[in-house]
């Protein structure tokens, strides 16, 4: 009995050995990589936790799931020197996946800290023009970079392949026909990245800005690297290529602030008395929660034969404010004409002959 363990040993191949030895280094190196990350940032959870800046917790929360991986890697690559079935296995994928674990914890690290930045610049600017610009600013060149280190990653991990390299090889001999295909197919990919390079340079709009573009009003919610995403007043999206904005005429009406005039123009009679009305509307704007004190006036702006036009302007601090002032005054003053001065309604005015001419009616007060 005491030879059965060896007569079993001798029937099994050397191969099967190997394998089961490479399999059993590997999955005790997967445990105990598991076990100290859990260790190392259950630590590091509490440490961030106790700090009083976010910018730590994210970190800690992008670098989880990469590191864990990382450190996977790092045990098998300690397990398979001294394992050599492991070390034969792993020198085959190791090209492949550690230039990918590299490039996740390289943006990981990346995104946590713009995410970081993101918030320290709204705490310390909120909601000022000065904070939209450096949001959009540092939107575009996050993704301008992140695309630089996927790009590099997969480079990195595309040489890893032989057959890859001999393609690379290959093209490399017929280099200005494959310069000229690879060119015509990347001009529109260029000319989107060069598009977002010049508009976290120029900026022309930014995040939360109020435009109007091909007929349309709305807020810019998001700017990518080659589209716009503009929400508009009735909650559509409006998906509009970069380039647009650069090439084509838009308004912009927050571009140096978000105060905006707000006018209503008024088609009355020329007999209307503008002395009360005047009086009334600059009592109504002085009164209205929405008027942010800047800006309250009544003018006659042009005139027809058969009326007048009356512009009352105001004020308001932002564009949403300025569109409510602007209907609520507008439906205001309609009812004070209406109780107040009928008289104000335009009319007709016809002269028949031979019969004689009465003056109308004076205004109630």
């Amino acid at each position: 009995m005491s030879d059965f363990p060896n007569v079993i040993s001798a029937q099994i191949p050397h191969w099967v050995e190997l394998l089961w030895g490479a399999a059993v280094a590997g999955l005790v190196a997967v445990v105990v990589a598991l076990a100290a990350h859990h260790i190392v940032f259950r630590i590091l959870r509490r440490l961030a936790s106790a700090s009083e800046s976010p910018a730590d917790d994210m970190v800690v929360a992008k670098l989880a799931r990469p590191s864990r991986y990382a450190m996977v890697a790092l045990a098998i690559v300690l397990a398979a020197r001294e394992t050599p079935a492991l070390e034969h296995v792993w020198e085959r994928v190791a090209g492949f996946v550690m230039p990918a674990l590299v490039g996740w914890i390289v943006l990981a690290i990346f995104h946590a800290l713009v995410n970081a930045t993101e918030i320290h610049i709204t705490a310390a600017h909120p909601d000022t023009r000065d904070t939209r610009r450096r949001r959009t600013r540092l939107a575009i060149l996050s993704r301008i970079a992140s695309f630089i280190i996927i790009f590099v990653t997969i480079g990195l991990m595309l040489l890893s392949v032989p057959g890859v390299r001999d393609i690379g090889v290959t093209l490399m001999a017929s280099a200005g026909l494959a310069g000229l295909a690879v060119g015509a197919a990347a001009q529109p990919a260029l000319k989107s990245l060069i598009a977002g390079f010049q508009m976290a340079l120029t900026e022309p709009i930014s995040i939360d800005d109020v435009v109007i573009i091909d007929g349309e009003w709305g807020r810019i919610e998001d700017i990518r690297t080659t589209y716009v995403i503009v929400r508009t007043w009735d909650e559509r999206r409006l998906v509009v290529p970069t380039t647009k904005f650069l090439e084509e005429t838009f308004q912009n009406w927050t571009r140096e602030g978000a105060e905006l005039l707000a006018p209503v123009f008024l088609h009355l009679d020329p007999m209307t008395d503008l002395g009360p009305l005047r009086a009334e509307f600059e009592r109504q704007v002085k009164d209205h929660a929405l008027w942010d004190g800047r800006v309250n006036k009544l003018q006659v702006t042009d005139t027809s034969p058969t009326s007048i036009e009356i512009r009352l302007l105001m004020s308001a601090k932002d564009a949403s404010q300025a569109f409510d002032l602007r209907c609520d005054i507008r439906e205001r003053i309609l009812a004070w004409l209406r109780e107040n001065q009928p008289g104000a309604v335009v009319r007709q005015r016809v002269e028949a002959k031979g019969v004689p001419v009465v003056a109308a009616p004076p205004a109630e007060n």
